[in-house]
């Protein structure tokens, strides 16, 4: 049955001075280089560091699903 996965998730956090969307695109970037079966993302937390009153660095905490390889 190829509609039925399962998944398994894990946490990460993307940086980027541009924005949170571009710390999103990073983060997803690192992971698919070694992480296979990288399917869906939820974005958890969003915060940043700030510098001279203004935004210096976005970081983003997102869980991926990775979806598990059937054998069948």
């Amino acid at each position: 049955m190829a509609d039925n996965h399962v998944y398994k998730k894990i946490e990460v956090v993307g940086s980027s001075p541009k924005g949170s969307d571009d710390a999103i695109r990073n983060a997803l970037a690192e992971c698919s280089k070694s992480l296979h079966h990288l399917d869906w993302f939820e974005v958890t937390e969003t915060r940043g560091h700030v510098v001279d009153g203004k935004v210096a660095h976005f970081q983003v905490t997102l869980k991926v699903g990775l979806r598990i390889e059937s054998e069948d």
